[in-house]
């Protein structure tokens, strides 16, 4: 029987408090726990931006898109792990069609 795979978009807002290296090795960390979970299709910086609103403090983020399909449970754990990390402001995860 064939792996169930879906194509999901997580997009993640790193604080600007850590630094560029601080939020390079951010998305390493990402980039190879999704790799290692799934199939990663692109990772797409989009860099420094504005927040429409101020969170926790914060006016800036470091916005990265990621691309990638997996099993339909590695998307909850991603969210886990989003939840649990410092730096990460804000993240979304959605399945693509």
């Amino acid at each position: 029987m064939a792996k169930v795979t879906e194509r999901y978009e997580s997009l993640v807002v790193f604080s600007t408090k850590l630094g560029e290296d601080g939020i390079k090795a951010m998305v390493e960390k990402f980039t190879e726990l999704i790799s290692s979970n799934g199939t990663l299709e692109n990772v797409d910086e989009w860099g420094k931006r504005r927040l429409a609103y101020e969170i926790n403090y914060e006016t800036e983020g470091y916005y990265v898109l990621f691309n990638f399909t997996s099993a339909p449970a590695f998307p909850a754990e991603l969210d886990r792990i989003y939840k649990i990390t410092d730096g990460v402001i804000r993240s979304m995860i959605v399945t693509r069609v």
